[in-house]
């Protein structure tokens, strides 16, 4: 992807009339509705009537010098987890097909919206983000860019949004990460993914699943990309992003759980990562986390997602469980189990958890580890549920991580043209967001070929 168009050279391009946002909208539009492509599963509603008024309406705005920001007119995609006003929000089940028209844009859809992008549509994910794979029984599943006509998962649950940003639909996308959401799926399909320090951005508006892990962060085509959308959704000014040089940086590689059971291709390719970065002047240190081993334990019975998901779904999983993915039900059943007196027990183990990880990772620029543990399986592989289970850990568990951690991460692709799609991760404590987009920039540019 390194000749796409970023959102600055985007914004560039509509600034000099090289190209405005009706071209950029049709252009989008005409992905979406191709057969041969991925738009009918990868979207779930397109708003294509309100997108072309939107482009025409900044069109307009830009000739008069009135542009809300240099990104007005750039199409984004929204995860059908987030509230827009008068749409249904089904959070990609039919479990919510009869509820009312949202009243008021979610925060970040606002937020996006003020800027000037325009919502080319919402896109399929997860039913009720409860899964790292993407598999969607409802609206069909996306599928990852990677060997198409194979057929391999998205990665989840942020499926349709990753797909929509890779296929050229969209410049960028809003999804969720309470486990990897964001991560995974970008990840999966050679795009850069953010997961932000959770406080940074509202979270008002869309579904949730865990209260104490959701974070609503962008996927997009590059760090930089990343960047501009996170400041947005944060309210933050939108600042030049300056790479950090890789030589001097401190990176520590957990030798603890999150280097277990690595598919060969993703060992390879980390290493090569690993090494680049190394000749290129990083310091890279493997050391052993030993906090890592209580998040399994913290999660043995389902943890905050299955306790809180539990308590958000008990209802509507009572009226209307018939039509849910079973293996979301299954997942969101097993927080009835688990008593208050537990519940405040992982919350207690969690803060300690953060206190003692953090202390230990505090000498380092970043911790940097795969993404996934796997390459994104075939979907023809994971009908059955013991091996979708497996997939799914593996997916999950070293974002995860960082999700109990409290702490900001991204995903950017390392892999060669060609080769098995693999994340590289660089993660750090809560509130260390900026300085995790400019290592990522500079390791970006440095491990590009």
């Amino acid at each position: 992807m390194a000749n796409a168009p970023t959102l600055t050279t985007l914004a560039a391009d509509l600034e000099t009339g090289r190209t405005n946002a009706r071209k950029l909208v049709d252009e989008c539009l005409a992905k979406i509705a191709d057969k041969s492509g991925e738009g009918g599963r990868a979207f779930v509603h397109v708003d294509i009537e309100a997108s072309i008024e939107a482009a025409k309406a900044m069109d307009r705005l830009r000739e008069v010098r009135a542009a809300p920001s240099p990104f007005a007119g750039i199409p984004i995609s929204i995860k059908d987890l987030f509230d827009i006003k008068g749409q249904v929000t089904r959070a990609g089940s039919r479990a919510l097909d009869d509820s009312p028209p949202a009243e008021v844009d979610a925060p970040v859809v606002s937020r996006l919206r003020r800027a000037g992008f325009i919502l080319i549509g919402r896109t399929n994910m997860t039913e009720f983000a409860y899964s790292g794979i993407g598999i969607n029984p409802h609206y069909g599943t996306p599928k990852s860019s990677w060997q198409r006509n194979v057929g391999h998962v998205p990665g989840g649950s942020s499926s349709g949004a990753a797909v929509s940003v890779v296929d050229g639909m969209a410049f960028g996308a809003l999804g969720s990460d309470t486990g990897g959401s964001c991560r995974i799926p970008a990840a999966y399909n050679g795009i850069v993914g953010f997961k932000p320090t959770q406080q940074r951005i509202p979270r008002e508006g869309g579904v949730p699943l865990s209260f104490t892990l959701d974070s609503f962060g962008p996927l997009a085509r590059t760090v930089e990309c990343c960047a501009v959308l996170d400041a947005i959704l944060a309210n933050e000014p939108v600042r030049p992003l300056h790479a950090r040089s890789v030589k001097g940086m401190r990176l520590a590689v957990p030798t603890t759980v999150a280097l277990d059971d690595l598919d060969p291709e993703v060992s390879k390719t980390f290493e090569r990562t690993l090494d680049i970065l190394a000749r290129k002047g990083a310091l890279v240190e493997r050391i052993e986390v030993r906090e890592f081993l209580d998040v399994a334990v913290m999660n043995a019975k389902g943890g905050f997602a299955a306790a809180e998901s539990y308590a958000w779904h008990r209802y509507l999983v009572e009226s209307h469980g018939d039509v849910y993915d079973p293996r979301v039900s299954s997942r969101v059943l097993r927080g009835q189990a688990i008593t208050a007196a537990e519940y405040i027990g992982i919350l207690e183990a969690r803060k300690s958890f953060i206190a003692r990880a953090n202390e230990r990772v505090a000498p380092y620029d970043a911790v940097v580890m795969p993404t996934s543990a796997i390459t994104p399986p075939r979907i023809a592989d994971l009908a059955d549920d013991q091996a979708f289970g497996k997939a799914n850990l593996l997916s999950l568990r070293n974002c995860t991580l960082i999700n109990m951690l409290d702490g900001c991460a991204i995903s950017l692709p390392c892999h060669r043209n060609g080769e098995a799609p693999v994340g590289f991760m660089l993660a750090g404590a809560g509130g260390s967001d900026r300085r995790i987009f400019e290592l990522a920039a500079g390791i970006e540019a440095a491990i590009s070929v």
